[in-house]
């Protein structure tokens, strides 16, 4: 039996199995039963042994069974989506600014605030500036804030800072966007006005935002620190402020730090305070010409605040505090000029000066025994918990009691600020494309409710998420009413070419206040209104009006900067495919900083032009957080360049058109020094009629008669600083034909100055003569597309005949340090190809400022290399001052640029030229053949001058 189990090689296999036979027999049995059965348990599936393919196996149930029927859901195939991303996005709140989400309590009803904006005598648009970011204006408008809102208090030493809305404005600790406030503040005698003020950023860099704000105001309220004085952007912001016409007071702030931290006696703190108005009175007549433009205390247009301890007094508001503690005395005193005796003080010294020195060393000094006494004579109440407090809140509280809410400002607002009824005539000459005759003049210089509509929107606020954009602006005439249809005009729209305007429709409309919004649904003339539902089509500034029946409407001009951008970078997204999405990012950075420009070079590479480092950073940080979310590849920065000449052409350039009809010879030279900033600050302007236009040339330039009447345009633009000058005489050439082909060759020299031979860049500073011009007598061969490129051509040629060079943009750099620091400013200046031109102490303080010039394109990291030297001692602001050529000839050939290797300054125009070509995907070089026929280059083989110009 044993043997059996195992076959002849020993393996093991078991015993024998039953026959197959018997299994057979018992199937059969089987079957019958199962066939008898069948009828009974055919619906019944009974779970056998049957083979089941591996697809069709089922080991876990489906979706449907587990979450039933109605639910929806989705099965993900495994690869298509990598681990790290949820298959189902959680749905993520974009936030990008704190805002209130309930209406805050105020001292005032929102219905009060809604009716004031029916009278506009009692309505105030006002501007608030501020020279240096740290001058403290968002303090003050966080104590008016506070006055008008019980609820919302500032914590113990942290600043409130109610108007800077951005989180980035937050975590940085500067004002980017200018910030929209209205609420109801009531004047000495208890009357109340609406007022609308604008917290404008105080960093030289964001001057594009006060621009935009002074746009829709009456006048400006400039905040100067008591001791830092008048600095590099108070003087700017005077100039711009003279030049749009606004009625300027001033606040000088921050007086405490003049007690507090420079510790001088009154008297000092007295010439101090004069030394800045008499400063400020300076610049004023340096800009203005109109003699009755002065601020005094006297006048009352001067105002003195400390916002940290919640003081602000003009002369009016402390005298009234004397009058309301002493009543009327029945002694006649008078002031006086002149110091009754030698040892007489003044009298700001003794009555405002003295007292208010006497409450800060009482508080500061003795808290326990004295000043209990001091506050009972000037009727303060204090709680034992509030004399409990830290001197700092304790100061703020005591100043509080004793000078009361701001009537002072409001005062000074009132009387020296013209409501929106009195200035809107001045406002519409000065901005209004058309003219004051018409009837819809008429109705928006009496600021009439019931006129026709006018708006003219100068800023873009996104909403929260920064998916949309509401206009802000201000209505001039008519009453806007939410979900109207209006008329949308875009800054390129004209009665001959209606092309930039298009119809929407009006969706909510908000009184902005900082962090809240009053939603109302009319707002009338002299107001300031948020608009949403027309943002698609404006970019920078628009003009809003009726959809139909304002056929006359012209725009209102759009907003002329006091700097200009002249950095550069270039970005593109990580992801190529993602360049959409950056597309779109740009179009709304676009809309949301008014001096920006984003163009897309022939290269293809798209670029940011701003106004320094600082803005470009704070657009960057926009573009990649809030409007596009994609990771974004920026280039180095660069400046954008213009292109000059220095001599007049050495000889007459002239091109044939293509089909050989026609003619034009010119010449090039420099313009006369200053004329290039005359043209761009519209002192001269090409609309004038002849006689003027010839007169102005003829007394400030000495042009002779002839050249001064013929002057045809000025180019690119309107205010571009290069011009073209008809020097044919009849006598040579046909006058009625060259007239006829004028507006061809002025296209055609606005195109060639757009972008110049040297690199693109435009052209500045150079005149163009036309000398002779053969036309020819069929207007079919005198088209357009003969004669633009043809003067196209011309005008190059004729630049590149008259030594070109290239200019650069210089920054003014104005520097604060302490005596010690003031060698290494002068250090890391010269490091940077810049020059001082004056350092000098600050009066009243330890420090001392340095003025200077730097190339733009040397400044990049200017400001840290400046702290790096200085140990954080030192502070710089730069704007842009003016254009200077570079050194060198950026056509000669004999240089050699080696790689990265710093260039000896003669080299640096070549250097710039081909760099920048290079970056804009042109030839190495410029090839003078492109430019000129091969008549013309005969004659220059002639007179040998093709020396070292590549053919």
């Amino acid at each position: 039996m044993e043997a059996d189990l195992y076959d002849e090689f020993g393996n093991y296999i078991g015993p024998e199995l039953d026959s197959d036979d018997d299994e057979d027999d018992l199937d059969a049995e089987d079957r019958d039963v199962d066939e008898d059965d069948e009828p009974a348990d055919a619906d019944e599936d009974v779970p056998g042994m049957e083979v089941v393919l591996h697809e069709d196996k089922k080991y876990y149930p489906t979706a449907e069974e587990v979450y039933g029927p109605e639910v929806e859901t989705i099965v993900q195939e495994e690869d298509t989506q990598p681990l790290t991303e949820p298959i189902i996005k959680p749905v993520k709140n974009k936030q990008f600014t704190l805002m209130e989400q309930e209406l805050p309590a105020t001292v005032y009803d929102m219905e009060f605030l809604a009716d004031l904006m029916d009278g506009p005598e009692l309505i105030r648009n006002v501007t608030l500036c501020v020279s240096l970011f740290s001058h403290g204006f968002t303090c003050f408008v966080d104590c008016l804030i506070e006055q008008t809102h019980p609820e919302i208090r500032k914590r113990d030493d942290v600043d409130l800072r109610y108007t800077d809305i951005l989180f980035t404005e937050q975590e940085r600790g500067v004002g980017i966007k200018s910030t929209p406030v209205t609420m109801v503040l009531p004047d000495s005698r208890g009357k109340s006005y609406l007022f609308n003020i604008m917290d404008t950023p105080g960093h030289v860099n964001f001057s594009d935002e006060v621009t935009s704000s002074i746009r829709i105001s009456d006048g400006v309220v400039l905040f100067i620190d008591a001791a830092e004085g008048v600095m590099l952007n108070t003087e700017r912001l005077i100039k711009h402020a003279v030049q749009e016409r606004m009625a300027i007071t001033i606040c000088i702030n921050k007086v405490d730090r003049l007690i507090v931290e420079l510790k001088l006696p009154p008297t000092d703190a007295y010439y101090k305070l004069r030394h800045i108005v008499d400063e400020v009175n300076g610049l004023l007549s340096t800009y203005s010409t109109d003699e009755n433009l002065v601020v005094s205390p006297l006048l009352g247009n001067v105002c003195f605040a400390s916002s940290q301890y919640s003081i602000c007094f003009t002369l009016g508001s402390f005298a009234k505090i004397y009058s309301d503690t002493y009543g009327k005395t029945a002694l006649r005193r008078k002031f006086t000029k002149k110091a009754p005796s030698s040892n007489s003080q003044r009298s700001f010294v003794e009555f405002v000066l003295e007292p208010l020195y006497k409450i800060l060393s009482q508080v500061v000094g003795d808290v326990d025994t004295s000043l209990p006494r001091v506050l009972d004579e000037l009727g303060i109440h204090l709680s034992k918990e509030e004399l409990k407090l830290n001197i700092r809140p304790l100061l703020r509280l005591v100043c509080n009691r004793f000078f009361g809410e701001f009537t002072g400002f409001v005062d000074m607002c009132i009387h020296h600020i013209p409501s929106p009824q009195e200035g809107a005539k001045n406002k519409i000459e000065h901005t209004y494309a058309g003219g004051l005759d018409s009837d819809l003049g008429e109705a928006m210089a009496e600021c009439d409710p019931d006129g026709p509509l006018m708006c003219h929107t100068t800023k873009m606020y996104s909403t929260e998420d920064g998916v949309q954009f509401h206009a802000f602006g201000r209505v001039l005439s008519g009453t806007i009413q939410a979900g109207q249809p209006v008329k949308v005009l875009g800054e390129n729209y004209t009665l001959e070419d209606e092309e930039d305007s298009q119809v929407c429709t009006v969706g909510r409309l908000w009184i902005s206040v900082a962090r809240y919004q009053i939603e109302v649904n009319r707002v009338p003339a002299g107001n300031w209104v948020l608009i949403e539902g027309c943002d698609q089509p404006i970019v920078k500034t628009a003009t809003i009006t009726e959809p139909r029946g304002n056929e006359e409407a012209q725009i209102f001009r759009p907003l002329k900067f006091n700097t200009a951008s002249v950095i550069k970078i270039a970005v593109e997204p990580v992801n190529p495919s993602e360049l959409p999405k950056m597309l779109d990012g740009l179009r709304k950075v676009n809309k949301s900083y008014p001096s920006l420009t984003t163009k897309v070079e022939e290269s293809g590479e798209h670029v940011i032009l701003g106004t320094g480092e600082l803005y470009l950073d704070c657009v960057m940080h926009d573009l990649r957080k809030m409007y596009s979310e994609i990771d974004i590849k920026v280039a180095d920065p660069v400046v954008t360049f213009c292109e000059t000449v220095v001599e007049t052409s050495s000889l007459k350039c002239f091109a044939e058109t293509p089909n050989k009809k026609n003619k034009i010879t010119m010449i090039a030279e420099p313009l006369e020094k200053g004329l290039a900033e005359d043209i761009e600050n519209e002192v001269v302007q090409i609309t004038w009629n002849r006689k003027k236009l010839g007169e102005f040339f003829q007394t400030k330039y000495d042009w002779d008669l002839l050249a001064a009447r013929s002057i045809w345009a000025f180019g690119p633009d309107t205010t571009g600083p290069n011009i073209l000058v008809d020097d044919t005489l009849p006598s040579e050439v046909d006058k009625a034909l060259l007239g006829s082909v004028k507006d061809s060759i002025v296209q055609g020299f606005q195109w060639g100055t757009r972008e110049g031979p040297l690199c693109d860049e435009p052209i500045r500073n150079v005149k163009f003569k036309i000398l002779d011009a053969v036309i020819a007598q069929e207007p079919l061969h005198r088209g357009g597309g003969q004669v633009i490129p043809t003067a196209r051509r011309v005008v190059y040629s004729a630049f590149l005949m008259a030594t070109p060079r290239l200019m650069e943009p210089y920054y003014f750099v104005e520097v604060q340090a302490p005596a010690d620091c003031v060698s290494a400013v002068y250090t890391v200046l010269a490091r940077r190809r810049g020059h001082v031109t004056q350092d000098a102490p600050i009066p009243g303080s330890p420090l001392y400022t340095i003025k200077a010039f730097i190339p733009a394109i040397d400044s990049f990291g200017f400001e840290t290399d400046l702290r790096t030297h200085t140990q954080g001692q030192a502070f710089a602001l730069s704007v842009f001052h003016h254009w200077q050529i570079v050194p060198g000839d950026p056509l000669d050939k004999s240089i050699v640029i080696r790689p990265l290797e710093p260039q000896p300054a003669p080299h640096l125009a070549r250097e710039f030229m081909i760099k920048t070509r290079r970056r804009k995907g042109l030839s190495e070089d410029v090839s003078i053949s492109k430019f000129f026929d091969d008549p013309m280059l005969l004659e220059l083989a002639k007179q040998d001058v093709v020396l070292n110009y590549p053919m």
